[in-house]
């Protein structure tokens, strides 16, 4: 059993969004199309909360795309972006949303960030995920979306070492690339033994 993971294709996250990809919104038709071959589709939205701790605009005075230490960690601070019901946390418009099996909300909590579909960045709190596919019986994943370097590479990274067959499909996905981290992220998920395609 396969499952489609398809990471945050969010306005937010494309051309003229908070925090846009560039050709954030060129992958859509591609996922649109690859959905209908797997036996579950999974969305992954991002759903702050007004204030969210790795907003910059709640420490005064750090620019967006500085780090800061919380209490789990380092933690890059982020533009304000995909916040709960904002039409920038809406999907791209023409996503096949309607395809999903399952949406998956994800960053609802306030004091701490969540890059991947299966974790917190506490790298503990799961977001249920996990229990999901293996209920439906599913052991390979396929991911598509945005940022390949951030939530699709932390997904992914977790799939495989959670024992997914876990195959990274990068024409359908695209990178943020901040100071290398797309080649971080790809030797990260090499590592992992994620198929990077």
């Amino acid at each position: 059993m396969q499952a489609l993971l398809v990471i945050d294709i969010q306005n937010d996250f494309c051309p003229g969004g908070a925090l846009a990809v560039a050709d954030g919104d060129a992958i859509v038709p591609g996922v649109n199309a690859l959905m209908d071959g797997f036996d579950a589709v999974v969305l992954t939205q991002d759903w702050h909360p007004t204030g969210h701790r790795s907003f910059a605009s709640q420490h005064g005075g750090l620019e967006p795309f500085s780090m800061t230490q919380m209490p789990y960690g380092p933690q890059i601070l982020w533009p304000d972006h995909c916040v709960q019901g904002s039409l920038g946390a809406a999907f791209h418009a023409d996503l096949r949303v309607d395809r999903a099996d399952l949406i998956l909300r994800k960053g609802f909590r306030s004091e701490i960030d969540s890059y991947s579909a299966f974790f917190e960045n506490d790298r503990k709190t799961p977001t249920g995920l996990e229990g999901y596919l293996r209920s439906r019986g599913i052991t390979d994943v396929t991911l598509v979306g945005l940022a390949t370097d951030f939530c699709v590479h932390y997904s992914a990274v977790d799939a495989a070492t959670l024992g997914f067959n876990t195959t990274l499909r990068e024409d359908l996905c695209r990178a943020i690339d901040m100071d290398g981290s797309l080649a971080q992220a790809r030797q990260a998920m090499s590592d992992a033994g994620v198929i990077l395609r």
